[in-house]
């Protein structure tokens, strides 16, 4: 799916990579199965499905932000990484497809 705005494109596509998420050896992540969101200005995101994201490390934080392409965001933390871990849970029409699924600031592509 892509959309495309004044110059701003975003496209959202299955990927068949794997990608690991792991802090201080701890495994946060790992999917074979991500999204790879793709957005003017910004390095590739890989989006998780929520049952490849280890969710009891983690504990959902007061922060909230606004795309005007991608919707409202939800953030979670671990004790040692404010806001590591974002999610869209309704995200705009346009990219549907990442609706629930975590997005971490650093991930691992293996």
């Amino acid at each position: 799916m892509t959309r495309e705005t004044r110059g701003h494109t975003i496209t959202v596509e299955p990927s068949g990579e794997h990608v690991r998420v792991v802090r201080d050896g701890q495994v946060l992540a790992d999917s074979h199965r991500p999204l790879v969101l793709r957005e003017t200005g910004c390095p590739p995101r890989y989006y998780l499905p929520p049952e490849d994201v280890r969710r009891d490390l983690l504990t959902p934080s007061g922060t909230h932000t606004h795309c005007p392409f991608k919707g409202d965001a939800s953030y979670w933390s671990l004790s040692d990484a404010p806001d590591l871990v974002w999610a869209y849970p309704d995200p705009k029409p346009d990219v549907a497809a990442i609706k629930d699924h975590l997005c971490f600031y650093d991930t691992e592509v293996v």
